[in-house]
Formats: structure tokens, sequence, C-alpha cells
């Protein structure tokens, strides 16, 4: 009996993948059967996330765009069905962050942020569901936040950006039921990410975390992977419309 994690035979694009979670969530995906695409604006750094993968015999190849072009995605999207037929699973990971006091915070910076965090979801989710409507299959995780839930003094817009990435998840939900395409969200704590880079190697701030967390650490983007299988994969297929957060117990603990 085929497994309900088997993969095998989807396509599934990934976006910002060629480092961190979205390099651990392209893995996994592909260890579980999946082709999976690598998007991208740097073709160096998506070429060596490439090979590493294809070292491992992995099913890859990937997608050069920038996901807040909407011409650019569209001719990504096309590019992408012509070369592999289909688009089954549609990860939106790519995302962006700065920091800084809110009464000071530069439009421009804001809105970067609601460009890649917020509308390029909506962008990209547009772009790969006129064929996922027409075969009445898909899969779309959204790559959401613990500050979709939460907030911390310095991240106001991307906390607003991220509590408009799972509204976007549950509209989408509902209005794609009928369709039978799944649309959820992941939204991880602290992980030891590029990204987070900054405050790892902040002792102050590393030693909050590791304290405030039960699990008495960071996670690694490897642990975000087994989620995002089960959220691609036919064993959540009468899940949608949710958030699932993966964060060490942090929301959870006073």
């Amino acid at each position: 009996m085929t497994s309900p994690f088997d993969l095998s035979g989807k396509v599934a694009l990934v976006t910002g993948a060629y480092r961190g979670l979205g390099f651990a969530i392209a893995q996994g995906l592909a260890r579980a059967g999946a082709s999976v695409v690598l998007n991208g604006r740097k073709k160096d750094l998506l070429d060596t996330a490439a090979s590493e993968l294809r070292a491992k015999k992995l099913k890859v190849s990937t997608a050069l765009f920038d996901v807040t072009d909407r011409d650019a995605i569209r001719q990504g999207v096309a590019a992408i069905e012509t070369e592999h037929g289909h688009i089954d699973i549609l990860f939106n990971n790519a995302g962006i962050q700065r920091r800084g006091a809110f009464a000071e915070f530069p439009l421009e910076q804001w809105n970067e942020i609601i460009a890649t965090n917020l509308t390029a979801p909506f962008i990209m989710s547009q772009a790969v569901l006129r064929g996922m409507i027409e075969r009445k299959y898909g899969k779309i995780v959204h790559v959401a936040s613990l500050m979709s839930e939460l907030a911390r003094p310095t991240v106001v817009p991307y906390t607003a950006a991220k509590g408009g990435v799972r509204q976007l998840t549950r509209g989408m939900a509902v209005e794609l039921a009928q369709h039978n395409i799944q649309v959820n969200a992941i939204a991880p704590g602290y992980f030891a990410t590029e990204m987070n880079r900054a405050l790892i190697d902040n002792a102050e701030f590393n030693s909050w975390v590791c304290k405030r967390t039960p699990a008495g650490r960071w996670g690694e983007p490897d642990e975000l992977a087994g989620l995002a299988v089960f959220l691609a994969s036919s064993g959540s297929n009468y899940i949608t419309g949710q958030m699932f957060v993966i964060d060490g117990g942090m929301s959870v603990a006073l």
C-alpha cells in the first residue's frame, strides 16, 4: 500500500529555496519523492543548492525569478508548467526581515516587507491556481511565523505582514476548498537560519531564546521538513485553513 506521505509524481515549487527553511522544505519534499523546483533571485546560490540536492539523487530543477514581480512570476510559472506539465504543490516561503523602531520606521522598508512577505504569496498563489483549479487538485502552504500571533519590539511591519499571511491562509482555504485545493500555513518560531544570524550571534538574545523556549534551544531547519511533507501530502486532504506553529513550545509557555 502506498504511504499517504509519498509525493512521487508530484511537482512542488518552493520559493526562497536556496537556503534556510526553504532549502529544508525543498529537501524534505524531494526525499518524499516529489520533483522540486527551487525558486530564488540569485542564480549562483540556486545552482549550488540544486547541485547539493542532486548529489543526494534527488529530483530538482531551478526557477530564477523575483516573487515580487508579477510578470516574472507569470513567466516563471508558465515555464515550469511547460517543463513539468503541472504544479501540484506551492510553498510560499520567501521572506525578508527589517528591524527598527516603529516611530521612525522607513516607509520604503515597510513596503518592501509587505511586498515580499504578504503580497508575494498572494500573486504566487494566483499564478498557480488556474492549473490547480482545472485539475481539481492542489496544495498551497504559506510560511507564516510565530509573529503571526505574537509580537516583539522592532519588528512591527514583519508582524503585520505575517498576521496577514494567517488571514490570507484562512480566506483562500474557504474559497478554494470547493476545488479540492487545501491551503495551510506553517508558523516557525526561532530557527537557526541565516536570516536570524544577527540574533543568534547576540549572546543576550540567544540566551533569552534558549531560556524562553521549553525545548531549550533554537529549531534546526530540517525539523520543519516532516510537517512540510505532511501538508503537501494526501495525509492532509481534509485539513485546510490551519496554521501549524512549530516553535519548541515557546507559544504555549509562560
